[in-house]
């Protein structure tokens, strides 16, 4: 194997948000009497000092950089997560962005992988949907096309018993469409979750194998709304990453496309928010509200503000007390989850966030011998001593 390229150790750091110090520390460096350990780790970023095999497996981890870019003549180009769609706080960290570039080179290599093996098998079929439409058309059209594409009765939607059984609804649909459709928000650890402020959605627009990425460590009443959202941008042919919020006029459009879908504009008005309620009184009504629906709090705020139903100051104290009863909901079921045994196993949970159609396609491919175990390990996103358990895991997702 040729030897490490130290520019590109230096590179990597870099892109990974840290200064020497901070890496130096991350990476088990120690203090001596002749040098520091930013000193030490400076020897290796220079070409003085040959890393070890444990040094860069530490570093691959760290940085988050598979172990052979090391060994690369050049760094590689930083990760084109496509039109980034989201609009950023001031104090945003460029280190969630690499948490975030991770993921995005993460699945984009699967679904690389996914629609080179549908070519190879004979399964790839041009989905006319995707990029079918542009924002011209208007969000009545797109409304509809969304209605076409899903085919999804709104009575139908709210007629399920909880959330959970909403999202799959519409989740089952847009598989049956062809798009497939994952739930995940972190890189195989709860240390590196990334919130909404970091992204809400991701979608790649390609007209075999499109994908939706939905950031599960928002709330399960929002994952309705982003996946209509993100079928937006596929239907008008746009790969990119979406935030909590979108001030840009593409990802407002989204938003009302996705808010009319689930909450036509006419029954806002059965909404009481007039100048004498309190913001608890109204969070109330819009509470009682949102879950008769299957949708979530905040959205019905943000739809009642589009309408001018409630005022900017109102819309902004609602979804802070929103917020603070997500989290504190999270908190519970975390605390919950700690105290009691049992639980859904892990191959439960992880077939849930792959989706039916990803694992229903690996597994025809596997049955087929038209992909190794190591394949389709790499496109679910775990150990090859996993994939038949995970693949045998039957019943509802």
């Amino acid at each position: 194997m040729p030897a490490v390229n130290p520019e590109i150790l230096s590179w990597a750091r870099e892109e990974a948000g840290f200064t020497r110090e901070e890496a130096a520390r991350k990476l088990g460096f120690q203090d001596s009497g002749r040098s520091s350990a930013a000193q030490k780790l400076e020897l290796l970023e220079s070409g003085d000092k040959e890393p070890t095999r444990p040094q860069l497996l530490k570093m691959s981890k760290q940085y988050r950089r598979p172990l052979i870019t090391f060994y690369m003549p050049s760094h590689p180009e930083r990760s084109d997560k496509g039109a980034d769609f989201r609009t950023l706080s001031p104090d945003y960290s460029r280190k969630d962005d690499v948490l975030l570039e991770a993921l995005i080179r993460d699945v984009k290599a699967r679904q690389s992988m996914v629609r080179a093996i549908m070519e190879d098998e004979g399964e790839a079929e041009v989905l006319a949907f995707v990029g079918s439409h542009e924002i011209e058309d208007g969000s009545q059209a797109l409304v509809r096309a969304l209605r076409n594409l899903l085919d999804v009765e709104l009575s139908s939607y709210r007629a399920q018993p909880n959330v959970s059984s909403a999202f799959s609804l519409l989740r089952d649909s847009a598989e049956r469409a062809g798009i497939f459709v994952i739930l995940k928000g972190d890189l195989g650890h709860h240390v590196s979750a990334m919130s909404v402020q970091v992204f809400r959605g991701f979608s790649i627009s390609d007209n075999v194998a499109p994908f939706i990425v939905i950031n599960d460590q928002d709330a399960a009443q929002a994952w309705s709304f982003t996946l209509l959202h993100e079928a937006v941008h596929l239907l008008l042919g746009q790969t990119g990453v979406s935030g909590e919020y979108g001030e840009s006029e593409i990802e407002k459009f989204c938003d009302r496309v996705a808010g009319e879908f689930l909450l036509p504009t006419g029954e806002l008005e059965a909404i009481s928010t007039n100048g004498q309620q309190s913001i608890s009184a109204i969070a109330s009504a819009i509470s009682d509200f949102a879950s008769r629906r299957r949708i979530s709090h905040s959205m019905v705020t943000y739809r009642a503000f589009q309408v001018g139903k409630i005022d900017s100051d109102t819309c902004y104290n609602l979804l802070s007390v929103f917020r603070r009863q997500w989290q504190t909901e999270r908190e519970r079921i975390r605390a919950r989850s700690r105290d009691e045994d049992g639980g859904p196993s892990f191959y439960r949970v992880r077939r849930h966030r792959l989706g039916g159609k990803i694992t229903d396609f690996v597994r025809r491919m596997l049955t087929a011998e038209a992909v190794s175990t190591s394949k389709a390990a790499f496109i679910l996103g775990v150990k090859s001593r996993n994939v038949h358990s995970l693949l045998e895991v039957m019943g509802p997702n």
